[in-house]
């Protein structure tokens, strides 16, 4: 039954079945997860989004070249000019440096007299220097920070969406795993109901036994029947939601077949915790929001520093070099010049609007980080107190489980050798398998336990997710 439940689902969903016959570990399931999810994969694709946009940021101090000429084709001047420059913009202050060439021929205006160059042109270098406003901070190294920090929150959110992806991969393979075992459970109920089925209707033969007995185990085996396959329908169902996480290498989903169910209950130990896991403080997510709490701080800078006046030094050497062209020896000589700049804005709202939301930001992802803190301390606690309840659990299902099992032995025991009562023999057994299930259930949940307390730790090395 179990089989056609299978083949039935893998004709309905576009998953490809798996060949091995190993024991499917969870492992496996965590380093297949991480390697091919679709939501991992979409946000490692942010990421490179986000390197892409601070490499477009860089571009703003990319070196500038550009060449201009001109020249009169008509009129009673003649002149022609050529002129190439380079700038390349600081990266610790507003400024930046440039160099220039320029060369010209023919006649120029008198009130272009500046056109004028020996033979061999005209070389300068110059650079300017912001002293107030741009100095510390300007749009350029602040769009450059802020692309930057933007790596790192798509990084911290991309091992956020990892972290979730894997946690629930665990409790999909635990579904699984604790799904496999019950239908064992239940399948060896039924061989139990089975197998006493002939050696009844021998007795029955032997007038031994009265022929309503036989109808009596013929209702306590359809009713366990139901039970097995209601199990065999939890087992398919748990298959195919561990498709999803377990792929192959085309990233396609895999449907894993009964024959690869782990041969007991020590799959269901669950991750492997390290202690408690790093400090809360430390998880992506908290970690993001300490990054946009700079990005904003950034931000702030910058409308800070568009209140301040401006105040540029600039300063520049030129030479003119070759023989002595149209506009006479005094093009010769060396040249250096040194000027300023200066403006004071009077009123600059907009700034100011900045400002002030910047300012706002940063309270409110303050408050953020600290609710998130808090969150994530009780969050924690409340786990470990859970992983605790769930161990004493456990240990008791399996002191109950224990005794159940004695007791139904030594009923069949009994019943084997005419003393024992049918009713009973049935009830003990059933009671020993629903102690058998629910130590498996205990056992499921501290498996859970455990993958939530890795996330909520954010115990990447657990949950598979090594670099």
């Amino acid at each position: 039954m179990i089989r056609l439940i299978l083949f039935v689902v893998a004709a309905l969903c576009p998953v490809a079945a798996i060949a091995q016959t190993e024991p499917l570990t969870l492992e496996e399931v965590l380093q297949s997860s991480a390697r091919s999810a679709p939501q991992i994969v979409e946000a490692l694709a942010r990421v490179r989004q986000a390197e892409g946009r601070a490499l477009s940021a860089d571009g703003a101090f990319d070196t500038v070249f550009d060449v201009d000429g001109r020249s009169r084709v008509a009129g009673y001047y003649d002149g022609t000019v050529v002129e190439g420059r380079a700038t390349r913009p600081l990266t610790n202050n507003g400024g930046y440096f440039y160099g220039n060439y320029r060369a010209s021929r023919g006649t120029f205006p008198v009130y272009e007299d500046q056109s004028y160059t020996n033979r061999l042109g005209e070389a300068k270098v110059g650079a300017l220097f912001a002293l107030l406003r741009d100095r510390v901070v300007d749009e350029r190294r602040t769009r450059r920070r802020v692309a930057g920090s933007d790596i790192d929150v798509a990084r911290f959110e991309a091992a956020m969406v990892a972290i979730g992806v894997q946690r629930r991969a665990v409790d999909a393979y635990q579904t699984w795993v604790a799904a496999g075992l019950r239908l064992r459970a239940y399948r060896d109920l039924l061989d139990l109901a089975e197998r006493r089925r002939g050696a009844i209707a021998r007795q029955i033969a032997l007038g031994a036994r009265p022929d309503i007995l036989l109808t009596e185990n013929d209702q306590n085996l359809v009713r366990r029947r139901a039970l097995a396959v209601r199990a065999e329908q939890d087992l398919a169902t748990a298959a195919n939601a561990l498709s999803f996480y377990l792929r192959d290498e085309n990233g396609a989903p895999m449907l894993v077949s009964t024959e690869r169910l782990p041969p007991d209950s020590s799959a269901l130990s669950g991750v492997a915790l390290r202690g408690n896991g790093p400090a809360p403080v430390e998880r992506p997510d908290y970690r993001a929001i300490l990054t946009r709490i700079d990005q904003s701080t950034a931000r702030l800078m910058l409308a800070e520093n568009d209140l301040a006046p401006r105040l540029d030094l600039r300063g520049e050497v030129g030479k003119d070099v070759g023989a002595v062209g149209l506009g006479g020896p005094t093009k010769t000589p060396l040249e250096a010049v040194v000027g300023f700049r200066f403006s004071v804005p009077l009123q600059n709202r907009a700034a100011k609007g900045r400002a002030a939301e910047a300012r706002a930001e940063i309270d409110a992802l303050t408050q953020r980080s600290r609710f998130l803190r808090d969150q994530i301390a009780v969050e924690v606690e409340g786990i470990v107190i859970a992983v605790g309840a769930t161990e004493r659990l456990a240990t008791i299902a399996a002191e109950e489980q224990g005794l159940a099992e004695r007791l139904a032995v030594a009923e069949r025991r009994r019943f084997a050798l005419g003393s024992g009562d049918f009713f009973l023999v049935n009830q003990r057994e059933d009671t020993a398998t629903d102690a058998r299930v629910r130590l498996i259930d205990a056992q499921a949940r501290i498996a859970s336990a455990r993958a939530e307390l890795a996330a909520a730790t954010a115990d990447r090395g657990a949950l598979g997710l090594e670099e």
